[in-house]
């Protein structure tokens, strides 16, 4: 496909902002500050607490993996510690809610196929980086160098 130009630097963008975009639209802006109380009491009476931190542990662990770390992966913003972050919760969400359920359905009705896609979005997060669009690459000034190839498109002479 020698038509499209490669820019791996404006798709690591892109990835970062619709994996963090979505995150935080479908999980994370039901967890805004406003409705803390709400999931403060349903975490304590459901007894939410998959790996034995307590209910209480488990959401302000579970709001800031998909209110904070949701926001920070959007803007760039310490990418890969957010994105490990999330990955971790995701991942315990994964094995005890869904039991590693992919394709077909788990005990409750439900599939892990969405989430599946979010674990690879922060795998690739974590391996690859923010990009060369982010506040991570900004902040980091000139210590972290994008190479011009990365760029601009293959034909293109610097």
């Amino acid at each position: 496909m020698r038509f499209i130009p490669v820019r791996s630097q404006t798709g690591l963008a892109v990835m970062r902002v619709v994996a963090g975009v979505t995150m935080f639209l479908r999980h994370g802006l039901e967890k805004q500050p406003a409705h803390w109380a709400a999931y403060w009491v349903r975490f304590a009476q459901n007894g939410v607490d998959p790996i034995g931190i307590g209910p209480h542990a488990t959401l302000i662990v579970t709001i800031i993996s998909d209110f904070v770390c949701s926001i920070l992966i959007t803007i760039g913003l310490g990418t890969r510690w957010a994105a490990m972050f999330c990955f971790g919760n995701i991942f315990v969400a994964w094995a005890f809610q869904l039991h590693f359920a992919i394709l077909g359905k788990n005990d409750n009705g439900r599939s892990g196929e969405h989430i599946l896609l979010y674990l690879g979005a922060m795998l690739m997060l974590i391996i690859a980086g923010p990009g060369a669009a982010s506040l991570d690459r900004l902040l980091a000034g000139p210590t972290l160098s994008v190479q011009m190839t990365d760029i601009l498109p293959e034909r293109m002479e610097l």
